[in-house]
């Protein structure tokens, strides 16, 4: 596995949750040079960008994250994360982990309920 996403549940509506993206075949000096996006996909719908920080740790946000979601990452760790506060019933999705958009991780469930 080259991707491991984890830390999906399920959260009452304004709630929070923060999901994990690890890379455990990376090298550090690898994972650190890499862009990690997080996507999600709800049900019937197609895959959607969620959010994403670069190497050099800029990020870009959905608009339908912002204010609500940041993503951060800590190389040491080869890890990315995604702290989703406020969740809404529509946030509710397989949220997935992408590096560089090549290398995809198998997904987890957010579930918001209302």
């Amino acid at each position: 596995v080259q991707l491991q996403a984890s830390g999906g549940g399920l959260v009452q509506a304004g709630g929070s949750l923060r999901l994990s993206c690890v890379a455990p075949r990376n090298i550090f000096s690898v994972f650190s040079t890499k862009t990690m996006n997080w996507y999600r996909q709800a049900p019937g719908k197609q895959r959607e960008f969620a959010a994403s920080i670069g190497s050099d740790g800029t990020v870009d946000y959905a608009d339908s994250a912002i204010g609500r979601f940041t993503i951060s990452r800590n190389n040491s760790r080869k890890t990315a994360y995604l702290q989703m506060n406020s969740l809404k019933p529509e946030d509710t999705a397989v949220y997935y982990c992408s590096q560089d958009n090549q290398i995809w991780g198998q997904g987890t469930l957010v579930t918001v309920s209302s």
